[in-house]
């Protein structure tokens, strides 16, 4: 059964993926608009939230091993559907720049949160 903590977990990857279209977009002078955003983020939101849910990211949403499992193939399946249901580029050099800037946000963030964690647990010890 997926818990509550799950989904806010796929919430939050889900919306770091939508900062890293953003980001991309602003990058390139391209209309921040929402429905833009969104147009560019949408193959790697599918091709994550497919991978997660089949990967069993529930399991241990914050686990660094189960993230990076449904990550690149996450990616790799954005990558697929950007170039054959979208029909947009799929440069050598952005599929390099898509799986290094989503990897540092999606399992950054985790990394900060065990951190914190840990922190926390050696502080009230």
């Amino acid at each position: 059964m997926r818990t509550p903590i799950f989904w806010r977990v796929l919430l939050v990857d889900l919306a770091l993926i939508v900062v890293f279209a953003a980001i991309g977009r602003r990058s390139h002078d391209e209309s921040g608009a929402a429905v833009g955003v969104l147009s560019t983020a949408a193959p790697f939101l599918i091709g994550y939230a497919v991978t997660a849910l089949a990967t069993r990211l529930d399991r241990a949403p914050l686990s660094l091993v189960r993230a990076a499992i449904a990550w690149a193939p996450g990616i790799a399946l954005g990558m697929v559907l950007r170039r054959v249901v979208f029909d947009r580029g799929t440069a050598s050099s952005f599929v390099i720049v898509a799986f290094v800037a989503t990897a540092v946000l999606l399992l950054g963030w985790r990394v900060i949160a065990l951190l914190i964690g840990r922190a926390r647990r050696h502080a009230s010890a």
